[in-house]
């Protein structure tokens, strides 16, 4: 398998996928040419040239066909048909094809072989069930592709790694979705990613669901009868495994350094403490400079990581949109894929 030949998708063509993926390319430039990493970037070819000739950024990216023996170190694989040029900023139902079109096409090649993982560009979900693709977003998007239930999903920003037991469920629903079979599943793949990122004795910690840990029972159960047993269990199969921790302190000691992740019960309060510390905000202008973080798919039988954040169509086409989190989360899946 080539580990280090990555797939990126462009996710909705309308989004700031298209620039974010050129100027990570550029940016990355010295190391596509001396080293082994390889890109291959999926998406509307209109797209990319519309790009390219905003942002100038002198890079050469081959067109080549799904077939073709051998890809150059930085090529284009067009991943549908297209007719009319999907505009910048405008929902449509072929941004949402487009958009899934191309993870297909990098599925499919990651499970073939042909490319060490994918990493996706954003993607909206109106416009792909627009197109017909009804999905809540990627990660359910990609279980479905590769025949998998039960993946996770793991954000990081720096030492703040944090997995979730549940993400696009309603908070009511949330106390249904933590059992013991869940909760040493999510366990159990973040200290395997942990360790494909080459630590290699990981310490994890179960946040709580409910304040003070349930505080004895008087704010609900779930932390004594669910999580404490399983804990106890990992801990007494050799892993490094503290709690339930509460909510409101378990993410400072993360950020501390206590931790090298934490596993946290439903969507916000996995992705509030991480995505705090990845925007950075203008004081001036109350508007974010720059969005840091990467998310990972646990579980799949391929690597797949991604930007932390949406298609920004209000800002798309203008040249604005920071790389900075494709150029981690290419580095992310080099590294897992390095690590298989």
């Amino acid at each position: 398998m080539p580990k280090r030949h990555l797939a990126i998708t462009m996710g909705d063509p309308a989004g700031i996928g298209p620039e974010i993926i050129l100027k990570a390319c550029a940016r990355l430039r010295d190391r596509l040419e001396t080293s082994d990493l390889k890109l291959l970037i999926i998406g509307s070819g209109r797209a990319l040239q519309q790009a390219e000739r905003q942002l100038a950024a002198g890079i050469n990216i081959a067109p080549v066909g799904v077939d073709d023996a051998d890809w150059p170190n930085l090529a284009f694989l067009q991943a549908d048909d297209e007719s009319e040029a999907i505009q910048p900023g405008i929902l449509s139902a072929d941004g949402g094809r487009f958009a899934y079109k191309a993870v297909e096409q990098g599925v499919r090649l990651a499970l073939s072989g042909r490319v060490g993982g994918i990493v996706t560009a954003p993607l909206n979900k109106e416009a792909l069930n627009k197109a017909g693709y009804h999905y809540p977003g990627h990660t359910e998007m990609l279980a479905e592709l590769t025949g998998v239930r039960g993946s996770v999903m793991l954000l990081a920003h720096g030492n703040m790694r944090v997995s979730h037991v549940s993400t696009h469920v309603a908070l009511q629903d949330v106390p249904s979705r933590l059992t013991p079979e869940r909760l040493r599943h999510v366990v159990d793949l973040t200290h395997k990613a942990l360790r494909g990122i080459g630590i290699a004795n990981p310490k994890i910690a179960v946040a709580a669901l409910n304040p003070h840990a349930g505080e004895g029972g008087l704010f609900g159960r779930q932390d004594i009868e669910v999580s404490q047993p399983v804990i106890e269990k990992l801990v007494a199969d050799g892993l490094d495994v503290v709690g339930p921790v509460p909510g409101d302190t378990v993410f400072v000691k993360l950020r501390a350094g206590q931790y090298d992740a934490v596993v946290a019960m439903y969507h916000d309060q996995g992705h509030i403490p991480v995505k705090l510390l990845g925007f950075e905000v203008d004081p001036a202008t109350g508007k974010w400079q720059e969005l840091s973080g990467v998310n990972i798919t646990l579980g799949l039988p391929i690597i797949r990581t991604s930007v932390d954040h949406g298609t920004a169509f209000d800002i798309a086409g203008q040249g604005i949109a920071n790389e900075r989190s494709m150029i981690e989360a290419i580095e992310y899946a080099e590294r897992l894929a390095g690590n298989v």
